[in-house]
């Protein structure tokens, strides 16, 4: 199979369908060991572009750069030209006050570090990793159109963990007022069990013709079918070793989420992980979810997700497992 072609919302910029996400290249493990080293990013992304895929995910502060850096490494026998890249920028990277954040002494200086790292002299998405209310709006959104201009950047977007609709809104609010380059794309969690965002900021999105590329469409992990209710968690899982993982996810209200995607996988004869992936890839307002994995085999089983048809009535029981409570 391969990954069809979607726009990157609102711009003439095509990407596939699923993205690959990168988190996991160069990370350290608590044991000091590489989640994922060079060799082993350089196959996942080969198969990911032998998928068709050509949207690749990845952040300043993923693996301390280690994965940008494998990804510029990919490029060098490549035609970078053949891919959409998006990476981010926030978290600290230096102990120094100004060394974290959006402020501009900060964009300035991780910007062309991301460029060097990349082997490249542009990227095509730039998302703000979070926000930051110590950094007024006019300051970052200015620097960030100013990168626009320079050529190192062709879109802006913004990453979030919590909804955030009214501050995105206020910033291209602002970039419309000022002739800057507004966000396009958002990065928010979104899964058949983190509806956080369903009402306003997806609404919000929709107005302002704002893409939506979610991380975590398979919550990490809980989605895949690989927790039991009432049961312990294998050892070696997330849940076992995380315990405000397995409080936020291993709850009545999830699993009678799950008992729902299970029985459409069933019916659909897929993995519920790949019926996870299926909703997003079904829903009207979902530009590609970024899927990430270790290995070949799951990015390959994640793909598959891409071959899924849901009848609407599926879609429909999948929408109202777990529907976000507005207060």
């Amino acid at each position: 199979m391969s990954l069809e072609m979607v726009p990157l919302g609102r711009t003439g910029t095509s990407v596939s369908e699923l993205a690959f996400g990168t988190w996991r290249f160069g990370r350290q493990t608590d044991d000091g060991s590489v989640e994922v080293g060079a060799a082993q990013a350089h196959e996942l992304l080969d198969a990911y572009a032998d998928a068709g895929g050509n949207f690749i995910d990845t952040a300043d502060m993923y693996g301390d750069g280690a994965s940008e850096s494998y990804i510029g490494e990919w490029f060098a026998s490549l035609d970078r030209e053949d891919f959409v890249v998006a990476s981010k920028i926030f978290w600290p990277t230096r102990d120094d006050a100004n060394g974290r954040g959006l402020n501009r002494k900060h964009l300035r200086r991780q910007i062309d570090s991301i460029l060097d790292r990349l082997g490249t002299d542009y990227v095509d998405l730039l998302y703000i990793h979070r926000w930051d209310d110590d950094t007024p709006v006019e300051e970052f959104m200015r620097t960030l159109d100013q990168f626009v201009r320079d050529g190192k950047v062709n879109y802006l977007g913004t990453s979030t963990l919590e909804p955030n609709a009214w501050k995105v809104v206020k910033a291209n609010e602002l970039a419309d007022k000022r002739g800057y380059e507004p966000f396009r794309v958002a990065q928010p969690r979104y899964n058949a069990v983190n509806r956080e965002i369903e009402g306003n900021y997806l609404e919000m999105c929709a107005d302002y013709d704002i893409g939506v590329v979610p991380w975590s469409p398979l919550a990490g992990g809980f989605l895949t079918g690989k927790y039991a209710r009432d049961e312990t968690p294998p050892p070696t899982s997330r849940a076992a070793n995380d315990q405000r993982f397995a409080d936020s996810y291993l709850t009545a209200e999830n699993f009678d989420a799950l008992d729902v995607v299970e029985a459409v996988a069933d019916e659909v004869g897929a993995s519920p992980g790949q019926v996870s992936l299926a909703w997003l890839l079904h829903h009207p307002q979902v530009t590609a979810p970024i899927v990430g994995a270790r290995t070949v085999d799951q990015l390959q089983e994640n793909v598959v997700a891409a071959d899924i048809d849901l009848t609407a009535g599926q879609f429909e029981r999948l929408s109202a497992a777990k529907r976000h409570l507005s207060v």
